[in-house]
């Protein structure tokens, strides 16, 4: 697969949250606005870039009978140091984003990448594919930041948009206004993708993640309802 393809994957063909539906709890939380998107999606990025980095160059060092575990500590690393960066010089996005920042760390997309490319390519492939992963990430949640932050408060990015014309829907910044918006893109999603002759966006339960074995929620990686 050429760069570009590699890189470009993430954000159309294999968008994490649109194609994939992975990472939809930070996805849901945190897109009250387009700058909680942005700062998600950033900090998710460069957490995925360093831990793909640093797995694909341990790959072959971590034994295979320990390797979710060692992502893992990777990644809580990883995130440990954007949590402290994001602390010191953005202590606002720090307290817009809550208790989902630290839980980066056990975020689908990133353990899915780790797991399924990283583990399995070399340097420069993993940096691409996490580039892309991250971009597409990224521009997912501006996109639903800035619809419900549009619809909910009347502004982009806090510039007043139809704030004083047009009595904002409040609900649109709530729950219900999450999963309202995030069910439209993804029907777009599917539409667009059925029109280019791919497949549909599907939930695939716990057959997906790899960390499904080891997680309370699943028993034998099928899903407890």
């Amino acid at each position: 697969m050429k760069w570009t393809q590699q890189l470009s994957k993430g954000i159309v063909r294999e968008n994490p949250v649109l194609r994939l539906v992975l990472g939809t709890c930070p996805t849901l939380a945190v897109t009250t606005s387009a700058v909680n998107g942005i700062g998600m999606g950033v900090a998710a990025t460069l957490v995925l870039l360093g831990s793909n980095v640093a797995i694909s160059l341990l790959r072959k060092a971590i034994p295979d009978k320990v390797r979710i575990p060692a992502y893992i500590t990777i990644i809580a690393a990883f995130v440990t140091i954007i949590q402290m960066l994001i602390q010191a010089f953005m202590p606002a996005i720090d307290e817009a984003l809550g208790i989902y920042l630290p839980l980066i760390v056990v975020n689908c997309i990133i353990l899915g990448r780790a797991e399924m490319f990283a583990s399995k390519n070399p340097i420069l492939p993993s940096a691409l594919d996490a580039i892309g992963m991250g971009i597409g990430f990224t521009a997912a949640l501006i996109l639903m930041g800035s619809i419900r932050e549009l619809l909910g408060a009347g502004t982009i990015f806090g510039l007043a948009v139809t704030k004083g014309y047009i009595e904002p829907m409040l609900v649109m910044i709530l729950a219900p206004g999450g999963f309202f918006v995030f069910g439209i893109l993804v029907a777009c999603a599917n539409r667009l993708a059925e029109k280019l002759g791919k497949k549909p966006a599907q939930s695939a339960g716990c057959d997906g993640c790899p960390g499904a074995a080891g997680c309370a929620g699943c028993d034998n990686g099928e899903a407890v309802k």
